[in-house]
């Protein structure tokens, strides 16, 4: 994802609203990808998105010895829409609760993925297999975080991390964090200075999780899902919101700006999304799904950028 500063950025910035009615007049269904409590995607990275196919490689939150934390998702976009899951071997320390994955940028096959504790899996997939090349703790980790959202941003080869305590309900908002980010020659990662803001999901309400996945705009708008869960066997309910900026300066620093009101871009009824991804260079972001004993689902919201001045 590359961070645009352009001229007519200084001059107008922009917000999204998503368009209910997608390409070609109708929206694209949910797919579901697994039927049952271990088969749902609690996080998703492209690895290519072109002629209305989205390859991506996604990750599950499976506990047990044995279980499939990762495999590789084709999915058909359109009225027809289809999918197919194929699981990845992984090698290496078996992680527990994985909740986040994101590709790299300028790194071809490299993805970083996130533990609900706040282990970072420094990957490198080839062919059939992901292979763990590093591990390491989140900066700042605080007793009771739940971490479900992971993403990078890079701009003239600098890269930022961003990605939050999920909160709870009224009473725990969620934190977002953000920081300068690159690995060493030895593929270790290094976190910068770190910043946080509070952040409350305008929808859904009640016993929300506030943030249950991030992802950032080509321009460095950032993007929240959020979601209600009341049990395995839901009622469940997800919005995609509009709830920042994330922004890298010429020597590296980052700044996090998260909005006092951020604004609603998609109520998802009877879902609970838990990956966010948006599409470099389009006005698409893939969603994801871990609905608990009914599995998972995937589908492909149309965005619009429309102008409007008071974007964060």
């Amino acid at each position: 994802m590359q961070l645009r500063h352009k001229s007519l950025l200084a001059a107008a910035t922009a917000t999204l609203a998503l368009v209910a009615a997608g390409r070609a007049g109708a929206a694209d269904p949910w797919v579901q990808v697994g039927d049952d409590v271990k088969s749902g995607i609690s996080g998703l990275a492209l690895t290519e998105h072109s002629g209305g196919t989205v390859h991506a490689l996604v990750v599950r939150d499976n506990k047990k010895p044995g279980d499939n934390r990762i495999a590789q998702l084709t999915y058909s976009e359109g009225e027809s829409a289809s999918a197919v899951v194929t699981p990845v071997t992984w090698d290496g320390a078996e992680p527990i609760d994985l909740e986040a994955v994101e590709a790299v940028p300028g790194a071809p096959g490299e993805y970083v993925a996130l533990a609900g504790r706040g282990l970072v899996y420094h990957l490198r997939l080839t062919g059939g297999t992901v292979k763990v090349l590093d591990l390491s703790p989140l900066p700042g980790i605080r007793g009771g975080d739940d971490f479900e959202s992971f993403a990078l941003a890079s701009d003239k080869g600098k890269l930022a991390a961003v990605w939050a305590d999920r909160g709870d309900g009224a009473e725990r908002p969620a934190t977002v964090f953000a920081a300068p980010f690159s690995y060493d020659r030895y593929g270790d990662a290094k976190f910068g200075a770190l910043q946080s803001a509070s952040f409350r999901a305008p929808y859904p309400t009640g016993d929300v999780r506030h943030v249950s996945d991030i992802s950032v705009t080509d321009d460095g708008r950032m993007l929240v899902s959020s979601a209600s869960d009341a049990g395995d066997d839901g009622p469940f309910d997800s919005g995609v919101s509009l709830a920042g900026r994330v922004r890298i300066s010429g020597a590296g620093a980052v700044r996090l700006t998260v909005s006092d009101s951020p604004e609603v871009l998609g109520k998802f009824t009877g879902f609970k999304i838990e990956a966010l991804e948006w599409v470099p260079g389009s006005s698409d972001a893939v969603l994801g799904t871990d609905d608990e004993n009914k599995g998972g689902s995937v589908r492909t919201a149309t965005l619009a950028l429309t102008a409007r001045a008071d974007t964060p």
